[in-house]
């Protein structure tokens, strides 16, 4: 199935030591790259964390919050860790200069800011276990977001693409017809600048003309590049370069089929058929 490189999903679980939360999102990216954001006790996870989540992404910039607020219990002394409680105050004072505005930390948001509580009691060993587990349900439910949001890309570049290939039908039969007045006129034109009946020389002309506006190759490659691009869509799995080189090449036929057409009708396909090449081509950009 065709996957959207954007996504997002978060999983939360209640340990005996704590609550935990493990949250996954991210953007376009013509590659991909992890970042994790973690408590700094929590950061020997990286490795294993990037290996899982490379494992089913290819594509896109990949964010991974793990968060663990331990539980107190009555009878444990905890404190607040002094220096990062200056650094916030320090950091609001500088902020409240510039932005006078903006709100001032409440003790509810300065209580929850990682790390401003400390106690001596340990992290749970069995807590790199429980954010393993926490991450393969949070992928599995961040590549389900992804699918749903392919599934309506999907359709919309379908739809474009058909939409393309309607056009290429109606301006087909245009081609020859157009072509014969072109010939019937240039004929007139060089018989009257001519003054004889040169029908050699005319042939020629008319041929040389004739070949500048053909357009049933660009047509016939129109129609193949519109059939592989349903082909890949169809295939699913990660799809976007190979349809973002696959929307150039539409490009150039539909704008060749422009600079060479010898018809209004077929000028004005080919400017529509370049707007939804065009429409086409943003989507794709959100496909791994």
């Amino acid at each position: 199935m065709i996957r959207s490189m954007t996504g997002f999903s978060v999983v939360t679980a209640e340990l005996d030591s704590g609550s935990l939360s493990v949250e996954i999102r991210s953007v376009n990216q013509r590659y991909f790259d992890f970042q994790l954001r973690s408590p700094d006790e929590l950061r020997h996870l990286e490795p294993a964390l990037r290996e899982a989540i490379s494992a089913q992404i290819t594509r896109g910039k990949v964010e991974c919050r793990i968060n663990f607020a331990i539980r107190s219990i009555a009878d444990e002394p905890v404190r607040l860790n002094l220096p990062l409680l200056r650094q916030l105050s320090q950091w609001q004072s500088q902020i409240r200069d510039i932005f006078p505005a903006a709100t001032e930390l409440s003790v509810a948001d300065i209580l929850g800011w990682n790390g401003i509580v400390e106690s001596n009691r340990p992290i749970s060993t069995g807590l790199n276990s429980s954010i393993m587990q926490a991450l393969q349900q949070a992928l599995s439910e961040f590549n389900d977001s992804r699918l749903r949001e392919g599934d309506k890309l999907k359709a919309f570049i379908l739809q474009r693409a058909a939409r393309i290939n309607a056009l290429r039908v109606e301006v087909s039969p245009r081609i020859p017809a157009a072509v014969k007045a072109y010939e019937n006129k240039l004929r007139q034109r060089m018989l009257e600048a001519l003054g004889d009946n040169d029908d050699e020389r005319i042939r020629q002309e008319i041929a040389l003309f004739a070949s500048k506006i053909d357009v049933d190759e660009e047509l016939s490659r129109l129609q193949t590049h519109l059939i592989e691009t349903e082909r890949v869509l169809e295939k699913g799995g990660s799809a976007g370069k190979r349809l973002d080189f696959l929307m150039q090449e539409l490009h150039r036929e539909a704008n060749t089929l422009g600079s060479k057409s010898a018809d209004t009708a077929v000028s004005h396909a080919s400017l529509e058929m370049k707007l939804l090449i065009e429409q086409m081509r943003e989507q794709i950009q959100n496909l791994e």
